[in-house]
């Protein structure tokens, strides 16, 4: 299965990420924040499938850890995670950098399909807006 990097500042999420991806197969690696994660990337020299990264970290959030990541090692697919609303908006702008935001809380089941989506590289299914007339 695929190598991920899984970069979160909240213990019971980490855990529970880490464990549902390594349910499934994957070989999963973590740090506690920006920071870390980005000194994993380079000790693996971005030998890594895909970054699953929160957005709203200590040290470095997950939008400066993908404009780093991004800049160093393209090709790596990155998922941003957040719970706040005003984070995925930030995120907005990283389109061509990410290949989603992934909306906490999710499930097992959310978790591992929008996985499993990046790492297919399958489109990004846009949700549109209900509009009143």
């Amino acid at each position: 299965m695929a190598k991920i990097l899984v970069a979160e500042d909240d213990d019971n999420v980490r855990a529970f990420v880490v464990r549902a991806l390594e349910m499934v197969g994957h070989e999963v690696i973590y740090a506690e924040d920006g920071g870390l994660a980005l000194e994993a990337v380079a000790a693996v020299d971005g030998a890594l499938d895909l970054l699953l990264s929160d957005i709203k970290m200590p040290v470095m959030d997950g939008i400066g850890l993908a404009l780093a990541v991004n800049s160093a090692f393209p090709e790596l697919k990155i998922v941003l995670m957040t719970g706040f609303a005003d984070q995925r908006e930030r995120a907005h702008g990283l389109d061509a950098l990410i290949y989603d935001v992934l909306n906490k809380p999710f499930s097992l089941a959310q978790l591992t399909e929008k996985v499993a989506d990046a790492l297919a590289g399958r489109p990004v299914e846009i949700v549109p807006i209900a509009r009143s007339i």
